[in-house]
């Protein structure tokens, strides 16, 4: 998608594109970053630049652990904290750590795509587990999926592609579900839409609902820093054999080539992990964009947080709906490389402009499917 892209900006002008697919915040991160940055720049402490124990610096980690305590009300230390070159390194490494071939992992459709590769490089086997019409978690399917080869759940809320934010009473209902298993598997919570919900949602931390949890989490989303490749793996305290586990996962942080979390971004975040975007302007872009697209003649449902708008595709083939986008000069990724046929999901990270500029590019689209 990102080539075709290029093709048509280059054919039809950069103007008269309109590109949903990525989630690449627009916006400059906030100023207390930037500013906790320029003064760690400017600061230069010795060490500053160099490595340090593969987990990270142990102060970054205690502040870190501080603020999971505040957020879960567990007792987190830094010796639960790895810091890790984003959340996806931090999948990777809880993944290595646990996995021998043949282990499945169940993942929640619709999911983020890349999550079946991220099982498969640690020779596991995806088991895709759908969720109920309205995209939240079946406890039921899902006890029903594991088995003594299930190693772990990936949750991810609020959810790509969906927007959905996982309601207390439904993470309750998987930790009472999970309680009943005789070895019930790890739950891999990958959070780095966490703090981005509209609304009046809140989420409630999934380390606080369910007992055996490992946290992924980056500061991509939630402060504009998707390049810089920042984040953390945390396991919690109520793990059994948490030790053992951390140690494992100090190992495979390393073997896996990440070796180290960017020194300096570290230090940053030690000082500025509180830090967020303005979340209100995209929630304005987000209602802005559904809005339209009802308006249009689309079905759409908000998202509650996160990135994305999970959009309902006017005709079964999302894959062909795509296709009759693209004729009018907007890209959009097609629901069936996030599990979930008959959907397209859209980015709202794109300037205001772009999105009052497509809304009749997509009226066309629906009345040439219609047509």
């Amino acid at each position: 998608m990102f080539e075709e892209g290029a093709r048509l900006k280059k054919d039809r002008g950069a103007e008269n594109v309109f590109d949903f697919t990525l989630g690449n915040p627009e916006i400059e991160p906030p100023a207390l970053t930037l500013e906790t940055l320029r003064r760690t720049v400017e600061r230069g402490l010795p060490g500053s630049h160099g490595y340090m124990p593969n987990t990270g610096f142990p102060q970054v980690r205690a502040a870190i652990a501080d603020k999971l305590r505040r957020e879960t009300g567990l007792p987190f230390s830094a010796e639960h904290v790895c810091m890790t070159t984003g959340a996806a390194a931090a999948c990777n490494v809880i993944l290595k750590s646990i996995l021998d071939p043949g282990d499945e992992v169940i993942l929640l459709a619709p999911f983020f795509a890349e999550y079946p590769f991220y099982v498969d490089n640690h020779g596991g086997r995806a088991v895709v587990v759908e969720t109920d019409g309205d995209f939240l978690p079946d406890a039921d399917a899902i006890a029903r999926a594991v088995n003594e080869r299930t190693r772990a759940i990936i949750l991810n809320t609020p959810n790509n592609p969906s927007g959905r934010v996982y309601p207390a009473s439904v993470l309750d209902d998987l930790a009472a579900m999970l309680a009943r298993l005789p070895k019930g598997p790890l739950v891999i919570s990958d959070e780095p839409y966490r703090q981005l919900t509209y609304d009046g949602h809140q989420q409630t931390p999934v380390a606080a609902a369910i007992a055996h949890t490992a946290i992924c989490y980056s500061w991509s989303k939630a402060q504009a820093l998707a390049g810089e490749r920042i984040g953390f793996l945390a396991l919690s305290p109520r793990l059994p054999d948490a030790d053992r586990l951390f140690a494992a996962c100090a190992f495979s942080n390393r073997t896996l080539g990440f070796v180290n979390a960017p020194a300096l971004w570290q230090l940053v975040m030690a000082e500025a992990a509180d830090a967020c975007v303005d979340v209100a302007a995209y929630q304005r872009k987000r209602d802005l964009l559904c809005d339209g697209l009802r308006r249009a003649g689309y079905e759409v449902r908000k998202p509650e947080g996160g990135y994305y708008v999970f959009l309902k595709s006017p005709i079964a083939d999302d894959v062909a709906f795509v296709g009759k986008l693209m004729e009018q000069g907007v890209l959009a990724v097609a629901g069936v490389g996030f599990g979930r046929k008959g959907f397209l999901r859209l980015s709202i990270t794109v300037p205001t402009d772009t999105i009052e500029r497509s809304l009749p590019a997509f009226e066309r689209a629906l009345r040439a499917a219609r047509a």
